[in-house]
Order: C-alpha cells, then structure tokens, then sequence
C-alpha cells in the first residue's frame, strides 16, 4: 500500500511539472498599430525593446548590416490596397520590414516572406519587394523603447517612423486616394449600371414585387448594353411573369441564338424549353 501511495505521488508531482508554467513578463512587449488613412487600412505588429543602457545604433544593432527591425519576429506591415512608399509601387499584402542601419542614411526592405531568416546565407536582394533609402535624423531626446507611429496622416497619405535611443528614419506612405475617389465619384455620377439594373429587375420579379418596375429595369438594363444570352434569359422570364409571352419568345429567341453562338447547351436547352411553353399561352 505505502509503494503504491508513493507511487501515485510521484505521478502527481511529475504532472505537476510538466503542466505547470511560470508567466513572466516579456523582454520585449509586443505592439499593434492599425491606422486608416485615406480609404486605406495600415496596420503593423512589432515588439519593443528597450535599451536599457546599452549603446543601441553602431552596436547592439550594427552600421552596414541587413537585420530584423525590433525584436523577436521583427516588424510586420500589412496594406488593405495598393501603395506607394517614397514614391515607389508597392502592391498590396503583408511584409516583413528589414533594415540596414547608418550613421546618415538606413535602407528599408519590404520583404514578401514573413518568415525569412536574418541573417541567413540563401539570401536574395532579387526577392525583395521593394527597397528604399531614407535619412536619419538625430533626436535631442532619448527614446528609451523602440517606437513606431503614424505622423503627417492626411487624405492621401501618411509618414510611418521609427524612433529609438536619439534616432529618428521615416517614411511616406500614398495610399492613393485621390484617384479611387475620383472613380467612385464618376461611378455614382453615372447612375446604376446596366448590371444593377437586371439584378434590381430579377430581385423585384422573383420576390413578387412591382412587375411593371420589375420589367422598367430590366429593359433598362438591356438597352443599356446587359443584352448577353444569360442577361437576354432574365429579361425573357420577367416578360412571361407579366403575361407578355409573345415579348419573352422574342426574346428568348435572342437568347437562343447568342447561346448557341456561344455553345452554352444549358442555356439553349431552357430557352428551347421556355419558348416551346409559351407558344401555348
């Protein structure tokens, strides 16, 4: 009985072990920013560490040489559209943030693989998505943390910066408003498009609503150049839910003609079926 006690208390102690865990605070906190500018969403993860009185630029992060930006997994950027950084395309996505650090100058990498290794020796400046130089500027205040911000935000566009211990790198950031804005201005100016027009008609016909409003759009549609074979079946239907069967063979058979240009058997086969139907009527 006192080996099997023994035993059991073993067990426990050794699960015990191996369940339990000691929480301690991270080295480096990590951060989240997520800012919208202009139309656009930015947002970037990274951890912060600190100097805590170490010499940061020139030695524990040396002059000339590609690393991590920050901490632990370093610093991730994603764009909701496509921009422009100094100038420069840059689609779309998320990106690892590299960098070489100056005394005058740094470069800043934007880098496609999230988990690329820094430094690593299959590395390739090929693989990169873009790569920008960018001034340094010397801070009077120290900055203990490694800080990321948003500065400049306005309509088109914004600075992103890094600042740590007395310096200070930044770049712009397009997000491009103006011409998405421009597009969309020009879009609604010019009214519903043949599309909208059809799927209003075929929501309202299907739904029973107003058919006489329901066949209004949906000639609309069709003279508004919505007169392909699938597009010419809608109107056909919505003809026939109002009881003008010798309208919808007409334009069943429109139709018919265009799917067979097209070899679409599926819609020959209902047209052929919906006109030998209200032949009847």
């Amino acid at each position: 009985m006192r080996k099997i006690t023994l035993f059991i208390a073993v067990l426990l102690s050794a699960v015990i072990t191996a369940t339990a865990q000691v929480r301690t605070p991270a080295a480096s906190p990590s951060a989240k920013l997520e800012q919208a500018v202009g139309l656009s969403n930015i947002t970037v993860e990274y951890s912060r560490p600190s100097a805590k009185g170490r010499k940061v630029y020139g030695e524990l992060v040396p002059f000339g040489v590609l690393s991590r930006t920050g901490a632990n997994q370093g610093v991730k950027i994603t764009f909701s559209d496509d921009v422009k950084i100094d100038g420069k395309d840059l689609k779309k996505g998320s990106y690892k943030i590299l960098t070489i650090a100056g005394e005058k100058e740094w470069k800043v990498v934007f880098h496609p693989n999230l988990s690329i290794s820094i430094p690593g020796g299959d590395y390739k400046e090929s693989d990169e998505a873009l790569r920008i130089s960018v001034p340094v500027k010397k801070l009077a205040d120290k900055v203990e943390t490694l800080t990321m911000d948003f500065d400049q935000i306005k309509d088109g566009g914004a600075e992103l910066y890094l600042a740590w211990e007395n310096t200070k790198v930044g770049f712009t950031i397009d997000v491009m408003t103006d011409p998405k804005v421009e597009a969309s201005i020009k879009q609604v100016m010019a009214g519903p498009s043949a599309g909208d027009y059809l799927a209003a008609a075929s929501y309202y016909a299907n739904s029973g609503k107003d058919i006489n409003k329901a066949l209004e759009w949906a000639k609309k549609g069709v003279d508004m150049g919505a007169n392909q074979f699938w597009n010419l079946r809608q109107y056909s239907l919505i003809l026939a839910k109002a009881g003008k069967y010798a309208d919808a063979i007409a334009t069943a058979k429109e139709s018919l003609k265009k799917a067979t240009e097209a070899k679409n058997n599926d819609y020959i086969k209902m047209n052929n079926d919906s006109i030998a139907e209200w032949s009847k009527k």
